[in-house]
């Protein structure tokens, strides 16, 4: 009995000194390594076909198309990556002669770009690459019986590497036009990039082929120079697309692992380019378990980098010059870790056990403090040492109106008045400020015009208000009264929510996808805003399929949508109400389905212009029709807040580049440290749960030795 009590102690007393909690390996404890977590599982890993949030997060991390954006300066600005320099346009006419730079938009009939390589850049070990000793490659005609006991790529024996080349970008983007890759982004770059819809005819014709191999089909577009040099053409003059040349879209993409993963066989086993990509960036990936757990690590052939040295003011101040010059990356390894629910997410960062984290809004009164409009960390958090970021996100959130409806639309020029003054009056009595303060904790700043925060043509102050919504008083924009949003109403023939003709009621319908607790406080929200102006809202719930089809065939009167920045340009928010993006006419971007002749003939000078003061003009009127005519309920620019631990640093928001691992460094001594005080067993409960055993069956243990002791008398 004393030995059991004894061995118990013991085991309590060792443990004592380490966290039971602790969700990692003990072998990690003290590395280099960040932990973070994500919700939804990446569907695409391959660059052309990923483009999302979800995806973007490792892809960002792996592949390296020619350009980036600087880390630290504002606004975004392009540097080089694997490029020389950020490429200068060659603008062309009809002949293929060059043209002037300043040349009239309109004259112009190709612009190049001609993308110098930096020499010595070379892949990730990948297997793609090895090769026996006669010089062949080793896994590019594998056997049944070979491939019998491979389940992941860790399991190839060999792996190799060699040196990026001009040949790889070119390969990479002749994929768009791959017949079984269905690439999101093949129509934008049909109009722009010179013979790629022919050359995804052609391919169509091999499109039965387990692997096209694309080295020897010429695509005019996209021209090899030599080792290091390739040129793109494009139609026309199109400055935003420079801006593409930042996305994994246009990685490089080594011939050998197409090959490689297009062997029969592989893609039953998930050995594809979707589940394993292969780069020359900072990191690899090297597990994918997407329902549980990803892990990157760093590539242990990455080219230099050093971490910039200019940045704003405040980042100084922030310390975030602090590793100026120094070699990137910083951190060795990054372990994401599948989390579905927001409380154990929140949980564990509390405990340490993730480095940084977002505010839930379950969470958010937890984490900070709102005071006269200031937005503070709680005592809590700050005695935790933890750090509070905040900014403007680059996205526009909406509810749209459908132009092609005859009640709230725009189409019909004897109804044009009407409508108008039906859509402001909307516009006016939905309170943005008040949603941002019940529904986003305050996390939000109310959209004057589609462009947000942070892009060239946003303007701020009283220049940026929308003079249809608001009134510019005492230095702040306040939002026109109710009295103003029924005025219009009246005026559009719906004297209090009523049909001036027929006296029927104002009956809208809103289309959505939303459901659950969360979103019926929404809707009910919504219809107060409604009632505000004697009109009834009928809330119309579908699932998202259902909800995708009505937009396409424009089966609907208004819709909540949103959209996060391609590209930090103007252009990227006009398009989305560019009459040529229709939704229902030309399958676009449009899915107001907005109209208007001179705002599209703006918006054609404006696409193919520098950002300047004539550019900016243009935007001004631009945003002056849009506010006008009202296609959207102007909604809110969302506040990104981000918490970190005092050992995460050199961390700076962004929503345009997403290359951000490399620049980021840990402390895991600090980090060790404070998870050691955060989460210190508890452990007295068991020595009294002890002591109550041991006092239980002492009487029993007691007698059992008094007869054995008489026994043996």
């Amino acid at each position: 009995m004393r030995r059991v009590i004894y061995a118990l102690i013991s085991l309590l007393l060792t443990a004592c000194g380490s966290a039971w909690n602790d969700p990692y390996p003990a072998a990690d404890r003290g590395r280099n390594i960040l932990y973070s977590a994500f919700t939804d599982r990446p569907k695409h890993l391959d660059p052309v076909q990923s483009y999302s949030e979800d995806e973007i997060t490792f892809t960002a991390q792996i592949y390296e198309p020619p350009l980036q954006y600087h880390y630290l300066k504002r606004p975004y600005t392009l540097v080089a990556a694997t490029a020389e320099a950020v490429p200068r346009a060659r603008y062309l006419d009809a002949r293929g002669r060059v043209l002037p730079d300043g040349t009239d938009a309109a004259k112009i009939a190709f612009t190049d770009y001609v993308i110098t390589l930096k020499p010595g850049i070379r892949y990730q070990p990948h297997p793609a690459f090895a090769r026996n000793a006669a010089g062949d490659f080793s896994y590019h005609a594998l056997s049944d019986k070979e491939l019998a006991g491979i389940d992941a790529l860790g399991d190839f024996a060999q792996r190799e590497t060699r040196e990026l080349t001009a040949d790889d970008y070119v390969y990479g983007l002749k994929r768009l036009a791959h017949p079984r890759l269905h690439s999101p982004i093949f129509g934008l770059m049909n109009d722009y990039i010179v013979g790629l819809g022919d050359f995804a005819t052609r391919l169509k014709a091999e499109k039965d082929k387990a692997w096209i191999d694309l080295r020897d089909k010429d695509l005019e577009g996209a021209q090899v120079l030599d080792r290091y040099r390739y040129r793109l053409r494009i139609k026309g003059k199109y400055p935003q697309f420079l801006y593409w040349l930042a996305m994994p879209f246009f990685a490089p993409m080594p011939w050998e692992a197409d090959r490689f993963h297009s062997q029969p066989g592989m893609a039953a086993k998930n050995l594809t380019l979707d589940w394993y990509p292969i780069g020359t960036g900072p990191y690899m990936l090297t597990e994918n378990n997407p329902n549980s757990r990803m892990v990157l690590e760093r590539n242990p052939n990455f080219r230099q980098e050093n971490y910039p040295c200019e940045g704003e003011h405040e980042d100084i101040e922030a310390g975030l010059t602090k590793d100026c010059g120094q070699a990137l990356p910083f951190i060795d390894k990054v372990v994401f870790t599948r989390e579905k629910e927001q409380i154990p997410y929140w949980n564990k960062f509390l405990q340490g056990y993730y480095d940084a984290s977002g505010i839930s809004s379950d969470a958010f009164d937890q984490a900070v403090q709102v005071s006269a409009g200031e937005v503070t960390l709680s005592d809590d958090m700050r005695k935790q040492g933890i750090v509070l970021t905040t900014s403007v996100s680059t996205s526009s959130f909406y509810m749209g109106f459908n132009w092609l409806d005859p009640l709230v639309g725009g189409v019909d020029p004897a109804n044009a008045e009407r409508t108008r003054k039906l859509r402001q009056a909307i516009s006016i009595a939905i309170d943005q400020e008040e949603f941002i303060s019940i529904f986003q904790n305050g996390r939000g700043v109310a959209a004057q015009g589609p462009i947000p925060p942070g892009i060239f043509g946003h303007r701020e102050g009283a220049a940026g208000i929308n003079p249809h919504m608001y009134d510019w008083t005492n230095g702040h924009a306040r939002r026109k009264s109710i009295v103003e949003a029924k005025r219009l109403l009246g005026e559009a023939g719906w004297p209090n929510g009523r049909d001036a003709r027929t006296g029927e009621p104002l009956v809208i319908n809103l289309d959505t996808t939303a459901t659950g607790v969360g979103a019926k406080a929404r809707i009910d929200w919504l219809n107060k805003q409604f009632a505000k102006i004697d009109t009834q809202l009928v809330v119309r719930s579908t699932d998202y399929n259902r909800f995708q089809e009505k937009i396409r065939k424009g089966a609907v009167q208004l819709f909540y949508f949103g959209w996060n920045a391609d590209y930090p340009d103007p252009e990227n928010f006009m398009f989305l109400l560019h009459g040529k993006q229709g939704k229902v006419k030309q399958h676009g971007e449009n899915a107001a389905n907005y109209e208007n002749p001179e705002f599209d003939s703006l918006f054609e000078r404006m696409k193919a212009m520098e950002s300047g003061p004539e550019r900016l003009a243009l935007i001004d009127r631009m945003t002056r029709i849009l506010r006008h005519d009202a296609p959207w309920v102007w909604g809110f620019h969302p506040k990104d807040y981000t918490l970190r631990h005092a050992w995460l640093t050199n961390r700076k928001p962004t929503k345009v580049g997403n290359n951000t691992l490399k620049y980021q460094r840990i402390d895991p001594v600090l980090r060790a440290q404070r998870r050691a005080e955060w989460n210190r067993p508890v452990v007295w409960p068991i020595f009294v749960l002890v002591l109550v055993c041991a006092i239980a069956i002492w009487p029993a243990w007691r007698d059992y030795r008094r007869r054995e002791t008489a026994s043996a008398r």
